[in-house]
């Protein structure tokens, strides 16, 4: 088949160990024709470009910020990705004849190109990978109202989202809880149409470091347990949380916190430890990719954080890094999420509301008197059944 695969995440080879170069590579390699999509953001200074590389077809589009960026800057980046999309489909794409068009949210903003797409390839499938339920999330963490100005905001993305999931023929959605929601919140949706495809992973050969080594290397304790945080520090984590949970276990000598992430909200946990200087915690701002994978795999305990307003099930990717390392998760989160349900029903991990300090620590304390090896093995064999990117492949092909 030829695939055509639309995203605001930045692909500039599908060898890369990322989620959607994860399954833009199976693809590739079952067979399938890959043309992929993705923005070139302002502050590479790039311009658009078309290319093949790694047996793949890549257009990269120049655009505004997307990501790690003011929000008037990716709020407008947001409204003009889908013209720019068009735009460079129309000028670098032309001759293929595509049998399914393949995109993820974020962003909600491609009604427009995708209605195009589906005019001009008229017996192509399309495939929503519905990572991204807003604006409703935004809704949430209270940076749009359904009323005033925000109001106007909240209806015209509204109306994309909308608009978007009726041109989708099918949806694939991250778990049943985010299938649920959106049948319930869309009645005009046909359910039948509206399926899962997770998150997923390619399995591939783990780093054979002693784990004291790079625990050594990092300056981190080798004679108790790491908990590790790796990620995004921004508005959905519900970092202030992070920060209340941290602060309150600053003075065990039971367990390590390792933090490692950037975001909007990183300024505001690196004062918080630089003003109170905790020994058992370590931040870290970035890692290069390989040795953060190594630094995982080294560490006992995966934490998962999200902020407790949110009426719309999320389900991190980030998870699928700690579960293939062998951690299990220890998740605080809103209590529509069904990660945590999911994790304490297999085996691999205990859950709290995020909005109890006490109820953290609590499952903290009962992770720490739980056997964390067979818990993390139960993890990875859970990865294996559910969340290989051939699941992912499998959910998507049935349907053409």
């Amino acid at each position: 088949m030829n695939i055509l695969f639309l995203t605001i995440t930045r692909i500039l080879d599908v060898e890369e160990r990322e989620l959607y170069q994860d399954l833009m590579r199976e693809f590739r390699n079952r067979g399938h024709n890959i043309y992929i999509v993705s923005p070139r953001e302002r502050r590479y200074g790039e311009s658009t470009e078309f290319k093949a590389i790694s047996g793949v077809h890549i257009l990269g589009v120049k655009t505004l910020n997307l990501q790690k960026t003011n929000i008037i800057e990716k709020g407008l980046g947001t409204l003009l990705i889908e013209r720019q999309f068009k735009t460079a489909i129309k000028k670098n794409i032309s001759g293929v004849d595509f049998d399914l068009i393949l995109y993820s949210t974020p962003p909600i903003t491609f009604p427009n190109v995708i209605n195009y797409l589906k005019k001009a390839y008229p017996k192509a499938k399309s495939y929503l990978l519905l990572k991204d339920i807003f604006p409703q999330n935004a809704v949430d963490l209270g940076m749009l109202s359904k009323s005033g100005i925000k109001g106007l905001l909240y209806k015209y993305f509204r109306n994309k989202e909308k608009n978007l999931y009726s041109l989708s023929d099918y949806i694939g959605c991250m778990s049943p809880a985010n299938v649920k929601y959106v049948i319930e919140h869309n009645p005009e949706i046909e359910p039948t149409k509206v399926g899962i495809a997770p998150n997923s992973i390619d399995l591939c050969n783990q780093s054979s470091i002693e784990r004291e080594i790079i625990l050594e290397k990092y300056g981190l304790p080798i004679d108790r347990p790491i908990m590790i945080y790796g990620g995004n520090l921004g508005k959905p984590q519900g970092i202030p949380f992070l920060i209340d949970c941290l602060d309150a276990n600053k003075d065990r000598s039971d367990c390590h916190f390792l933090i490692i992430g950037d975001g909007v909200e990183y300024d505001r946990i690196d004062s918080w430890y630089s003003r109170t200087k905790p020994s058992n915690v370590t931040l870290f701002k970035r890692l290069p990719k390989l040795d953060f994978e190594q630094l995982t795999g080294a560490c006992n305990v995966g934490l998962v954080f999200l902020d407790y307003r949110f009426t719309i099930p999320n389900y991190p990717s980030r998870s699928l890094s700690y579960l293939v390392n062998k951690l299990p998760l220890l998740i605080a989160s809103d209590v529509v999420s069904d990660m945590g349900p999911i994790a304490e029903k297999n085996g691999f991990g205990y859950w709290c509301e995020s909005d109890s300090v006490d109820g953290f620590t609590e499952v903290l304390d009962k992770m720490l008197n739980s056997d964390i090896k067979g818990m993390g093995e139960r993890g990875f064999d859970f990865v294996r059944k559910n969340y290989l990117v051939s699941n992912t492949y499998e959910a998507i092909v049935k349907h053409l």
